[in-house]
C-alpha cells in the first residue's frame, strides 16, 4: 500500500515565501550591525597601531636623550672614546698647532739672526741672505709645532683632558645652553666648544725643553674644539627638554597604545603581528633619518671645519641611539615572528608540531629509560597556558626594565624563552603512578604557546 503526500493547499506557497522573506530580513538586519560594528572596531584599532608607532619612534628618542641629559657616565662613555678617534686627533691637532704659530713671530726671529750674525762678524752681504730664510724657518717650525701637538695628542694627557673636560661639559651643558659656561665649555654662537688651551700649555712646555726658547714667550692660549656647532641649538634644546620630561613614560604609553589597539581589533593575533611590523617600520624610518641628518648636518658645516673630525663626533652622539633603533626593532621583529607562529597559517603548524614532537621524543625516551615526571608532569600539563603566559611576562619584564638593552641582550633573551617553552613541553605530562610503581603512560600534548 502506497502513500502519497496531499498537494499543497493554495495558501501554503505563499506561507513559505513569507517565511523566507522573514528569514532574510532578519539574516540582513542582524549583518549590518554586525558589520558596522566590526568595521568601527578595525579602524580604531588601526589608528590606535599607527599611534602607537610614532610613539614608539618619540619613546626610542626619548630615552636616548634623556640618558645624555641625565647620566654622566653615558655621555662621557658616549664622546670619551673621541680622544682617541684619528680624525678627532688630527682636527684638534691642526687647531692647536695654528693657535701656537700665531703667537711665534717668525719676522722677528729673522731680524734677530740678522742681528745676531751682524755681530758675530759674518759679512754683510750673507747676513742679508739670511732674511730669505723666513719661509723655510716658517715650514720648519710649523713641522716642529705641529710634530710636538701630534705626540701630546696621542698621549694619555689629551685622553685625560677630553674626559674631563666632557664631563665638565656634561655636567654644566644645561646651563651652558643659557648662556653660562665654566672652565672648559662654552655654548655661544649655537655652538658647544671645549677648551684646548691646556694642551696648547703641554706643547709650549716641550717646545721649550726640545731647546726652542722663543716658545717661552707663547702667552696663555683659549682655543675651542667645537663639538657640536648649530644656529637652531636654543630650539634643540627645547625639543631635549621635553623629550626628557616625558622620557620615562612614552615607552609605557607606546606599550598600552598598542596593547589598546590589539584588544580592540576583530583578528587579534593578526593585530598583534601589524602593530610589531608597524614598530619595526617606525624603528627603519628613524634609522633612515638619521643618516639623512648626517648628510645635511655635514652638508652645512662652516668653512674650514674637519668634516671627518664631525661627523665622527655626530656618530658618536648618535650612537646608543642607533642602538636603541636596533633594540626596539629586533623587539618587533621577534614578537611579529612569535604571533606568525601561534596561528593557523600551515606553516606555522608544522613548525610547531615538529619542534613538539621532537621534545615529546625526547621526553618518552627519558620516560622509557626511567624518569618519572609525577606530579611536575602533571602540574605542568594542568597549568601550561598559565607558565607559557609567565614566561612571556618575565621576559617582556627583563626587556623593560634593562637600563640599556642592547641586540645581545633581546637575543639572548629569546634564546631562554625558546629554552623555557622547550622544558615546558618536556614536562607536559598527566603520567600516574601505577600501585607496583610502573610509570603510567604519558600523554601526547599539543604544543601551544
Amino acid at each position: 500500500m502506497t502513500s502519497s503526500t496531499p498537494p499543497p493547499g493554495p495558501d501554503e506557497p505563499d506561507e513559505l515565501d513569507e517565511l523566507r522573506n522573514r528569514v532574510r530580513a532578519l539574516e540582513s538586519t542582524g549583518r549590518a550591525p554586525a558589520t558596522r560594528h566590526h568595521r568601527f572596531r578595525s579602524t580604531g584599532s588601526v589608528l590606535l597601531i599607527l599611534l602607537a608607532a610614532l610613539l614608539s619612534l618619540l619613546a626610542v628618542v626619548a630615552v636616548w636623550a634623556n640618558s645624555i641629559v641625565r647620566d654622566t657616565d653615558r655621555y662621557v662613555a658616549t664622546v670619551g672614546p673621541l680622544a682617541s678617534n684619528p680624525d678627532v686627533q688630527k682636527a684638534v691637532t691642526d687647531r692647536v698647532t695654528t693657535a701656537v704659530l700665531a703667537q711665534v713671530d717668525v719676522e722677528a726671529l729673522v731680524k734677530e739672526l740678522e742681528k745676531l750674525a751682524s755681530q758675530q762678524g759674518v759679512p754683510p752681504k750673507a747676513a742679508g741672505l739670511l732674511g730669505d730664510l723666513k719661509g723655510p724657518i716658517t715650514s720648519g717650525l710649523k713641522s716642529l709645532v705641529g710634530d710636538t701637538v701630534q705626540r701630546v695628542v696621542s698621549s694619555s694627557a689629551f685622553d685625560t683632558l677630553w674626559v674631563n673636560a666632557n664631563r665638565g661639559a656634561h655636567s654644566a651643558l644645561d646651563e651652558a645652553l643659557t648662556g653660562e659656561s665654566d672652565s672648559v665649555v662654552s655654548v655661544e654662537n649655537g655652538k658647544v666648544a671645549i677648551d684646548v688651551g691646556p694642551i696648547v700649555a703641554e706643547v709650549k712646555d716641550r717646545l721649550v725643553s726640545a731647546g726652542f726658547a722663543p716658545a717661552a714667550a707663547i702667552p696663555a692660549v683659549h682655543t675651542e674644539f667645537v663639538v657640536f656647532a648649530s644656529k637652531d641649538v636654543g630650539e634643540i634644546k627645547w625639543y631635549l627638554r621635553v623629550l626628557e620630561i616625558v622620557g620615562s613614560w612614552l615607552p609605557l604609553i607606546a606599550v598600552l597604545v598598542a596593547a589598546a589597539g590589539v584588544y580592540l581589533a576583530v583578528h587579534r593575533r593578526r593585530a598583534l603581528i601589524g602593530a610589531a611590523l608597524a614598530v619595526f617600520a617606525a624603528m627603519l624610518l628613524l634609522g633612515i633619518t638619521l643618516s639623512v641628518l648626517r648628510s645635511v648636518y655635514l652638508d652645512h658645516l662652516p668653512a674650514g671645519t674637519s668634516e671627518a673630525a664631525v661627523g665622527a663626533v655626530y656618530d658618536a652622539l648618535v650612537k646608543f641611539l642607533r642602538a636603541g633603533v636596533r633594540v626596539v626593532a629586533a623587539v618587533a621583529l621577534v614578537t611579529a615572528v612569535g604571533a606568525f607562529l601561534v596561528g593557523p597559517p600551515r606553516g606555522a603548524v608544522l613548525t610547531r608540531t615538529g619542534c613538539g614532537k621532537a621534545v615529546g621524543a625526547l621526553r618518552d625516551v627519558s620516560v622509557s629509560a626511567g624518569l618519572r615526571l609525577g606530579a611536575v608532569g602533571r602540574f605542568v600539563h594542568r597549568y601550561k597556558p598559565w607558565i607559557g603566559g609567565v614566561i612571556l611576562l618575565v621576559a617582556a619584564i627583563v626587556l623593560f626594565t634593562w637600563t640599556y638593552p642592547t641586540v645581545a641582550v633581546v637575543v639572548w633573551t629569546l634564546v631562554i624563552v625558546l629554552a623555557a617553552f622547550a622544558i615546558r613541553e618536556f614536562l607536559d605530562s598527566d603520567d600516574s603512578d601505577d600501585s607496583d610503581g610502573t610509570p603510567g603512560q604519558p600523554s601526547v600534548a599539543t604544543p601551544s604557546a
